[in-house]
Order: C-alpha cells, then sequence, then structure tokens
C-alpha cells in the first residue's frame, strides 16, 4: 500500500467529515457513548486545520485515516489520575478515524507511525493518548503499539484511559 500521511488542508473537510461521522455511527453501533455527545464536529475539524493540528492518511489521493496531532497542549492531562511515565514535552494524539472501507488494514497502526516519526524529527520523545473505556478496539491498538496506560483523565465530564509511549 503506497500511503501517505500529511497535513490537512482546508479542501480536505468534507472528506475528513465523512470518515469522522463513519466513526460516530461506529462507536455508537458497538454501544458505546464515545463521540456521541456532538463531538467531534464539523467546526472541530475546521479549528484543528485552522490551528494545523489536523492530518490525514492517503492512499493515493483518498483521504482514508484522520488524526489531530498538538504539541504539549492538553490542560486535562495535567490532572491524570496515576501517573505519566515522562514530564518532557510530549506529541498529543486525538480523534483517530479511518474510512468505514479501510477498516481492519492495521492504519491506526500505520497513522500513530507516522506520528512516532514526526514527534522524533521534532526531537520529541513522548506521545500520549487517551481513549474511552469501552473503545476496546483503540485499546488494543496503543498496546500493540508500545503505550503503556498511565491513568484516566476526564473529558467533557467522562473518565478516559490513558497511555503514553516513549520513544527511542
Amino acid at each position: 500500500m503506497n500511503n501517505t500521511f500529511r497535513k490537512a488542508k482546508i479542501t480536505d473537510v468534507s472528506e475528513i467529515w465523512v470518515i469522522l461521522q463513519q466513526a460516530i455511527k461506529r462507536r455508537k453501533n458497538e454501544g458505546s457513548d464515545q463521540w456521541q455527545d456532538g463531538y467531534p464536529n464539523l467546526e472541530v475539524v475546521k479549528n484543528d486545520i485552522k490551528n494545523s493540528y489536523g492530518y490525514v492518511l492517503t492512499e493515493a489521493k483518498t483521504i482514508i485515516g484522520y488524526c489531530a496531532i498538538l504539541i504539549n497542549d492538553e490542560p486535562e492531562y495535567l490532572n491524570i489520575e496515576g501517573k505519566w511515565l515522562t514530564n518532557a514535552d510530549f506529541v498529543i494524539v486525538h480523534r483517530i478515524a479511518i474510512s468505514e472501507s479501510h477498516i481492519g488494514k492495521g492504519l491506526s497502526k500505520t497513522i500513530i507511525e507516522n506520528i512516532e516519526d514526526l514527534a522524533r524529527n521534532i526531537n520529541i520523545h513522548s506521545i500520549k493518548v487517551d481513549t474511552n473505556y469501552d473503545n476496546f478496539a483503540m485499546m488494543k491498538i496503543f498496546d500493540k503499539c508500545g503505550f503503556s496506560f498511565c491513568g484516566i483523565v476526564h473529558f467533557r465530564g467522562s473518565p478516559r484511559r490513558a497511555y503514553e509511549k516513549v520513544l527511542e
């Protein structure tokens, strides 16, 4: 597979939004309350792109995955019920979503590997993520990618499982 990982452009919004809507529906069908409260929404995606947080995974010219990447900017991570592995600079990953037609192909792992490369290129050696307590697929991906469970953080009143990976 010939995939490219790049910053999202405002012209990508409609394709990204379709992928996120698919992920929102998938979470609902799995019986989860994750992403069932109006978040994420189209404005979140537009803000991700405006702030240079949005990234896409493409196959040829088709967008097949999306995530938001921030640096040292997640206030909720200061209030972890537990302990992070490191206290240095870190990359945060939010809103990983894969196109319905590409589920099961290991593309979330591909996105994470690209984020690891991005972090190393800017001399950051920690990636922090979180997911809903019932997102077993994402927890399995974090485990496969070498993340360690560090504790619980809260977003919009809900507890989330927090993980960190220290890069070599």
